[in-house]
């Protein structure tokens, strides 16, 4: 009987911990012109200069990322293309191309912490801060430099920079052997100068990868 009693209350223990510690992203689109936000999970959604979409993220929830789309037309079934971050539709599934100013994050993690960051790993179209709003006041990302402005020729494409590993699809530029001792590159050191907080390479931690106590809330802002 009294096993009967403790498992829904468990239960509804459990519940309400997910509950609080689910998170509430506010991406906001400060640039002069039209981005089209994606997120996974999460989908899609226009933003007109000054506009703002809100998602609200399971706790436990991981590898996840928001990202801004540039250049895109969808017909009225929300299928199309972008020039940079396409997904092919407008509510996004699955991850977007390169170039993408990616916004990282997985929560509820151990410890019971979020990790967040900032990626130019898949490139970078859009500059993009990364900050919580609430329940950690220490940590931020930044991504404010505007990145496409003096990419290396080899790297530039339509509506943004390339990284280097896209371009050359190496172990040195993307470190895809565990065994390597990948490190920085000249040109992974281009994105790094211009956004010290963001990873360059994908074996950027030191000074890239931040964390918040589980049940933060955050803030995506493209063109801070």
């Amino acid at each position: 009987m009294a096993s009967s009693i403790l498992l829904p209350l468990l239960l509804s223990s459990s519940l309400l911990l997910a509950l609080t510690n689910a998170a509430t992203f506010t991406v906001t689109n400060q640039c002069s012109y039209t981005v089209w936000a994606a997120a996974v999970p999460g989908g899609g959604m226009q933003l007109n200069s000054g506009q703002q979409w809100t998602l609200d993220v399971a706790a436990g929830t991981t590898s996840a990322r928001i990202w801004g789309r540039t250049g895109c037309s969808f017909d009225s079934n929300g299928n199309g293309k972008c020039d940079t971050g396409d997904c092919g539709k407008l509510a996004c599934t699955g991850y977007g191309s390169p170039p993408n100013t990616l916004a990282e994050f997985s929560l509820n993690q151990p410890n019971n912490l979020d990790y967040y960051d900032i990626s130019l790993v898949d490139g970078f179209n859009i500059p993009m801060n990364f900050v919580p709003a609430s329940g950690c006041s220490t940590n931020a990302a930044h991504c404010s430099a505007d990145v496409n402005a003096n990419c290396p020729s080899e790297l530039k494409t339509t509506g943004g920079c390339l990284n280097p590993c896209q371009v050359y699809k190496t172990d040195e530029y993307c470190c895809t052997d565990p065994n390597s001792t990948c490190t920085a590159t000249t040109l992974s050191e281009y994105f790094k100068n211009l956004c010290p907080q963001a990873y360059s390479y994908p074996k950027d931690d030191p000074t890239s990868l931040f964390t918040c106590p589980s049940g933060a809330n955050y803030n995506v802002v493209f063109c801070p």
